[in-house]
């Protein structure tokens, strides 16, 4: 759904044409900006408060820098909604993270004005960097390089590599910190305390108030006491910042704390700063959700709302007769607390995503249990594996593809040393609007591969709870990882006892003859809808849920092997290096004479849409599993006939 932009964002369709405004139109600008990230947002869905709160900063930013030939980059980047409506894709943004249309992000290939791809955090100073050293090295002295870094991006350890590099580089950087104090929950640690503590400078304050005091005081000053304050305060400042500035400490300019709302100030602050050589940092304070009262109240809930009602704040919800099965995040949420309230060895961690993977119903009820470690994976898997080394069982969660950040730590900290961390990985196989940067594509290949790692995925809810249950019963020798999908499954029976799992053992679904389907988690259903429909047309296939695509259960795959010729393996995850390729290689290695298809993420970039959509495009949904039976089946018959 298209909505009407304002009287004067109707003319920009580019940053050229906001630089013909005058200065004082801004205000206006921003006004008519802010509402109609609000009108889209509330009717088509997407991040909210964070856009929101980066508006005047934004049309700052497009006004003063010559982009795209300045570079521009946003961290985190669903920050940059305005950014996008301002740089030529207004007319498109309704199809904002619908399948077919503009990502939620930055994108190099969408527009020359995203100059570097954002959906993960903490990434903007080193992206930046490496584009203000290649403009050094090519003599363009005169472009400017932005990073502008919030939402909670700054506590993550790269962005300190960064600032650590950038100190030394005599480069044209300058590093925008966004403080809204939030990422998509209150961001966490010392960091977020000393911002916290410069953007109130209460010493600071005291100091300028205790000196103005004592100059009222001299009379023969009068009213000129406050000019001989702020002469004083200048004098004294730089002094103050280099003895006691992070920032400065690490030789970038510190410039700030500046109001994020003034659209003047910023103006005229950044005109000063593109005369400034070498690495600077200007400290923004804004509020997320800034102008919509809701959102800055509740910045958690509004970060990402889905639709609402733009003039009520009603949050829009799918009604529905039947009871809903709950959320697989939420299954995990209570799950942990009940067993912990069983073992109290059970500890919870997530980097920056407690209300995401619902790791905040355990931060609640058991607060010296459950830890935050802010944006840092690499930190969250060590950490966990400090706390298995003391006889505690850590469930570390984290997101899929945000695993990633932490291969290195799973396979030194936890791997080789044989600790028992449970990795939850939330948002496996397909992730949704959030795109390529967000799916859980990868996660079985590149746990398959480490020694002494267990890697299951439950079909429901139920199976999640058995699993979580298994995972802490004893020492498994090593990891135990865990993945589960974005969305709902099953109703759970939460009365129901607890099962243990045996390690590396499969179950059967439903018998059937000829072609055997073989699947790993949550998709599994998906196989359960095409055999109920296609066993309507006189096609039986059998079906197994495996559960573990290390250790596999060769005995049930020795029995299958001996039983059907033709088999047929579906993941939501890679097929390279996958669960199929498991079977691939235990059939080899069985010298199975049979067929073996494989369903599931090809190797492409998967784009942003709903679930089912990329589940259908990628070839893996029932209908197409269906489409595969038939194919199977068809072969099966016409090999038949020819011998």
């Amino acid at each position: 759904m298209e909505v009407q932009a304002g009287e004067l964002l109707s003319t920009i369709n580019y940053p050229s044409d906001l630089r013909k405004l005058s200065e004082k139109q801004l205000e206006e600008v921003c006004k008519e900006l802010r509402q109609y990230i609000i009108d889209v947002v509330s009717v088509n869905g997407g991040h909210f408060g964070a856009s929101l709160g980066v508006v005047e900063l934004t049309v700052a930013l497009h006004y003063v820098l010559n982009t795209p030939d300045d570079q521009l980059v946003w961290d985190v980047g669903h920050q940059a909604y305005g950014h996008k409506i301002l740089t030529g894709r207004r007319g498109v943004f309704h199809t904002n993270r619908i399948h077919n249309g503009i990502s939620g992000f930055p994108k190099r290939s969408e527009s020359e004005y995203d100059t570097f791809g954002v959906g993960h955090s903490s990434t903007s100073i080193s992206a930046a960097l490496g584009m203000a050293v290649a403009s050094h090295y090519k003599g363009e002295t005169d472009r400017q390089h932005v990073a502008v870094i919030g939402d909670g991006s700054m506590t993550a350890g790269m962005a300190f590599e960064a600032l650590n590099h950038a100190g030394i580089e005599n480069t044209n950087l300058l590093v925008i910190l966004n403080d809204n104090c939030m990422s998509i929950d209150p961001n966490v640690g010392a960091l977020k305390e000393y911002l916290t503590d410069i953007s109130t400078s209460k010493s600071y304050n005291r100091f300028r108030d205790d000196v103005s005091a004592v100059l009222m005081k001299i009379s023969e000053l009068g009213p000129n006491a406050h000019e001989i304050v702020k002469k004083i305060e200048k004098s004294i400042k730089g002094t103050i910042l280099k003895k006691s500035n992070f920032f400065e400490a690490l030789k970038f300019r510190y410039f700030g704390p500046i109001d994020g709302h003034d659209i003047h100030h910023l103006v005229k602050v950044l005109e000063d700063l593109k005369h400034i050589p070498g690495p600077k940092l200007l400290h923004c304070v804004t509020v997320k959700g800034k102008g919509y009262a809701l959102a800055e109240k509740d910045q958690t809930l509004w970060h990402a709302p889905g639709l609402f009602d733009k003039i009520t704040g009603e949050i829009k919800k799918s009604f529905s007769d039947k009871p809903q099965p709950p959320k697989y995040q939420d299954v995990f949420g209570h799950t942990i607390v009940e067993l912990a309230e069983q073992n109290d060895k059970i500890m919870g961690v997530t980097p920056a995503m407690p209300s995401g993977c619902s790791l905040n119903i355990m931060m609640k009820a058991m607060p010296n249990r459950a830890f935050d470690v802010g944006i840092a994976e690499q930190h969250a898997v060590t950490f966990s594996a400090g706390l298995a080394t003391q006889g505690l069982i850590p469930f570390c969660n984290i997101y899929s593809s945000f695993m990633q950040r932490g291969f290195d730590q799973v396979v030194h900290d936890a791997a080789i040393q044989k600790l028992p961390v449970v990795f939850c990985l939330d948002r496996a196989g397909i992730a949704g609007a959030d795109g390529p940067t967000h799916h859980g594509a990868y996660d079985i290949a590149f746990f398959r591969c480490i020694p002494n790692m267990i890697v299951s995925a439950p079909m429901n809810e139920e199976e999640l709870r058995n699993l979580m249950y298994t995972a802490q019963l004893k020492d498994h020798g090593g990891p135990f990882s865990i993945r589960y999908p974005r969305g709902k499954g099953v109703m759970v029976d939460w009365k129901r006892p607890f099962n243990e799992i045996e390690v590396g053992k499969g179950r059967k679904i439903s018998d059937g003859e000829d072609i055997v389907i073989l699947t790993i988690g949550h998709i599994g259903n998906e196989a359960v809808k095409a055999c109920l429909e296609i066993n309507a047309e006189g096609y039986h296939p059998a079906h197994y849920d495996m559960r573990f695509a290390k250790p596999l259960d060769q005995k049930l795959l020795k029995d299958i092997f001996s039983k059907f010729d033709k088999i047929l393996t579906i993941e939501d995850g890679c097929i390279q290096g996958g669960f199929g390729s498991a079977v691939l290689e235990f059939a080899a290695d069985q010298l199975y004479k049979g067929e073996i298809h494989r369903l599931g993420i090809p190797d492409v970039i998967v784009e942003h849409g709903e679930q089912q959509e990329l589940w259908a495009e990628c070839g893996y949904d029932s209908k197409a599993i269906i489409k595969e039976i038939k194919k199977m089946a068809v072969a099966r018959v016409t090999k038949g006939m020819v011998g």
